[in-house]
């Protein structure tokens, strides 16, 4: 109908956003979405949707933001997100 055209995301980029948002989902801990999203001045819902992978490729600064309300390290984060990181399942449960 009337939808915006979004070129499909290729099977890295939708790994790599569900990578993403399981990290800030696991930082985020007890903390409200509401709570964070405020302090990193993002809606809950665009929250919503990084972590859920539904948005796979926030923007930098949307995704610094989260990163410094979180606690985390870009680097950290880059490092936890790369496609080279090892894709083991349950890997990082034993972390």
């Amino acid at each position: 109908m009337g939808a915006m055209v979004r070129t499909p995301l290729t099977p890295e980029e939708r790994e790599r956003g569900e990578r993403l948002g399981r990290l800030l989902r696991e930082a985020r801990g007890d903390r409200s979405m509401t709570e964070v999203a405020a302090r990193a001045g993002i809606s809950p819902e665009t929250l919503r949707k990084i972590e859920t992978g539904r948005a796979p490729t926030p923007a930098f600064f949307t995704v610094a933001a989260l990163v410094g309300v979180l606690g985390l390290s870009m680097d950290e984060l880059a490092g936890r997100c790369a496609p080279s990181a090892p894709d083991v399942p349950g890997a990082s449960a034993a972390a």
